[in-house]
């Protein structure tokens, strides 16, 4: 098979993915995760179920790719700002930022619909990328002197996502903003620590 016919196809296999993808998501944030069924995603995506149920198995299986696609979406946000020439220090706060924004849009979701979306292992090919992420920038600012270097910085990296991990509970932007300038005041040097503290 020609190369442009795959490439034709897989692109209309995405697109139809990503179609029953949003719709689903739609329906569930205005009626709840009860309330939808296969019937109604695909009313709602202008399909037939026979052809969603090609791709998806259930509306869960469909929740969880559209959430997949977000994950790969914030992990390439947070790669970009990472990667973006300029002093160390600010690289770090815009990263911290960004993560904290995405755990707040997290907290949205509702206990129900959050269990299902982020149950346990599922994503932790993704958590493991977030974290090289966070140690390669913190390294660089804890080299430029902007950020402590008593403490190893796997623990810099334990702290940052434990201490943004509260912005899951957060419902304003000001709130977000508060939590990482806290977690921003935690990173800088303390000159009155004597002694190193090691990595556990």
């Amino acid at each position: 098979m020609p190369k442009l016919w795959d490439e034709t196809v897989e692109s209309h296999r995405r697109v139809v993915r990503e179609t029953v993808e949003d719709a689903a998501w739609s329906l569930v944030t205005e009626h709840g995760l009860r309330a939808v069924t296969m019937a109604k995603v695909a009313a709602a995506a202008g399909l037939s179920r026979a052809t969603i149920y090609k791709y998806f198995a259930d509306v869960e299986s469909i929740l969880a790719a559209w959430h997949q696609r977000q994950v790969d979406v914030h992990v390439a946000q947070l790669t970009a700002l990472s990667e973006v020439a300029d002093e160390p220090g600010r690289v770090l706060r815009s990263v911290l930022g960004a993560y904290a924004e995405i755990l707040a849009q997290r907290g949205q979701h509702g206990p129900e619909l959050g269990a299902l979306l982020h149950r346990a292992g599922e994503h932790r090919n993704s958590e493991e990328l977030v974290d090289e992420l966070l140690r390669r920038v913190l390294t660089s600012a804890v080299d430029s002197g902007q950020v402590r270097a008593d403490v190893g910085v796997n623990v810099l990296v334990s702290y940052c996502r434990h201490a943004l991990g509260g912005a899951v509970e957060l419902l304003s932007t000001e709130g977000v903003d508060c939590l990482v300038e806290l977690t921003l005041a935690g990173l800088r040097p303390d000159s009155s620590r004597q002694e190193p503290c090691e990595a556990r």
